[in-house]
């Protein structure tokens, strides 16, 4: 194994996030839909996670089943990356006069709080085009064209999502990390990753701990099959390299925040493995943030995704985190359009008047709760900290870009199919189906690091239409260091559409 550490700094003091930030919250700041909607002709369903509740006291509410009276709303902005990659490739496809001319891509966005009962509700609000009024099964009452449903990042948002559409053989694309369970073709008949199916990276943590001489750490997992998976991955590798795991710590699947008996133990080392997707470790991370837990080394496999006060500033418990993410071919820049977004050339984005008004001083109206247009001048999201909105497109981002181009290759392919096989001399408009064109898997060529050097890479580039990922894996370390481990493995290159 190689590796190599480069050291770079970067200054981030709070006077720099208080000149964009300012005290007085408005009351709109904490009303928020759960769904907005871009027009097109043919319309994506996006189901991200944006923003969610959590409760402390778990207070029941009088009257709503399921719901809590302590309610607290937590935006998840470093996810906002997700809209912009979806906008960002909507509007490249619409500019694109080679690709699906004289038809608009646009898309349905629905906010996912992690409960299965309104994460299902807001999919048949989608499927029947009845917003939030009554659901009629089987009818399309908006009357439009749908082409697929992205879902994630969590692998049981997509499994949640995934039983349902499976019923109407309907497309989905799941853009969160690969999981096996839902490569399950007989459960999930009509569900396609993007991500790329990646050896683990527990070798490269493990050896990062020999390298700094770390013999004594401890291991927070999800409890899940992957959580157990992992950890079995870990033990071998850590008995092999001499590592010794201090405790073992095992997140539950609903996080409670006065859940003490979890840190129990957490004194016994200073070195901490922590493992997991996104969505199962919030909880875990608001937490952490909340307890400011200094003095500690996190190693994760990805970036901790919280909002709260405390997180925009650099010195909190995540402070010289080292993150360990996967190499990918990074698809698209969004510095140039990200300059050209705000909330009054986008004015149904339910986020951006948020962010116009926590950041750059815009008020909102105590009527209708609108934006006004008394923000700082210049105003633009990529003044904004990388710790707060980063710049640099993230996998699932990546993913979310190639998924839009995937069903604008497949739905212009079956545009050309049915032209050639019936002309519309009457000009009426195509019917899409969404269970058509998606679905096929072609290997176009294998990469393994083991073979002599100019041997190691074997494509077939006649048939590339879009690139996901080579074989190297990077750790991204939270802003002051950054870790480069190559993994021996072999890789196996699929095209997807």
């Amino acid at each position: 194994m190689f590796s190599c550490i480069f050291i770079s700094s970067l200054l981030l003091i709070a006077k720099f996030v208080l000149t964009f930030m300012h005290v007085n919250i408005s009351k709109c700041f904490y009303k928020i839909t759960e769904d907005f909607h871009h027009e097109g002709d043919v319309v994506i369903g996006a189901f991200f996670p944006l923003h969610t509740y959590y409760t402390k006291n778990k207070i029941p509410h009088s009257y709503l089943p399921y719901y809590y009276k302590d309610n607290y709303l937590q935006y998840n902005f470093k996810n906002y990356q997700y809209i912009l990659a979806l906008v960002f490739a909507i509007e490249e496809i619409n500019d694109n006069p080679n690709l699906l001319p004289n038809i608009s891509l646009g898309f349905d966005f629905y906010n996912v709080r992690f409960i299965e009962k309104d994460t299902l509700m807001n999919v048949c609000f989608w499927l029947t085009g009845q917003g939030q009024k009554n659901i009629l099964p089987n009818y399309n009452c908006g009357k439009s064209n749908f082409a697929t449903a992205l879902t994630g990042t969590a692998w049981t948002t997509s499994a949640q999502i995934g039983t349902l559409l499976q019923l109407f053989k309907f497309p989905q694309l799941s853009f969160g990390p690969y999981d096996s369970i839902l490569s399950d073709r007989g459960q999930y008949s009509s569900l396609y990753q993007m991500a790329s199916k990646y050896t683990s990276i527990s070798l490269g943590i493990v050896s990062l701990m020999v390298h700094f001489r770390w013999s004594w750490v401890g291991l927070i997992l999800p409890d899940n099959h992957k959580g157990n998976k992992i950890l079995s991955e870990f033990r071998e590798d850590m008995e092999r390299k001499g590592v010794c795991i201090a405790f073992v710590k095992m997140i539950p699947m609903t996080w409670n925040a006065y859940y003490n008996k979890f840190w129990e133990n957490m004194d016994e080392t200073n070195v901490i493995i922590i493992y997991g997707d996104i969505d199962s470790l919030t909880g875990l991370m608001r937490n952490i943030g909340q307890r400011l837990l200094t003095a500690k080394v996190w190693i994760m496999n990805t970036e901790p995704h919280i909002t709260d006060y405390a997180d925009y500033f650099m010195l909190d418990s995540f402070h010289g985190s080292l993150i360990f993410t996967h190499n990918y071919r990074k698809s698209f820049k969004i510095s140039n359009f990200i300059q050209t977004v705000n909330p009054y050339k986008y004015p149904e984005d339910i986020y951006l008047p948020k962010l116009w008004h926590l950041f750059f001083k815009c008020s909102f109206s105590d009527v209708d709760c609108r934006l006004l247009a008394n923000c700082q001048p210049n105003a633009s999201l990529d003044v904004l900290p990388s710790h707060i909105l980063d710049m640099v497109i993230s996998e699932e981002s990546n993913n979310i870009y190639n998924a839009v181009y995937a069903v604008a290759h497949s739905l212009h392919q079956m545009h050309l199919q049915e032209v050639q096989i019936k002309p519309h001399e009457n000009g009426e408009a195509i019917a899409f189906f969404p269970w058509q064109g998606l679905g096929q898997k072609v290997k176009i060529g294998s990469f393994s690091a083991n073979a002599p050097e100019g041997q190691q890479l074997s494509l077939s580039e006649q048939m590339i239409q879009w690139a996901e990922g080579f074989s190297e894996m990077w750790i991204n370390v939270s802003s002051v260091q950054r870790v480069i481990i190559q993994i021996q493995r072999r890789t196996t290159v699929y095209r997807k559409l």
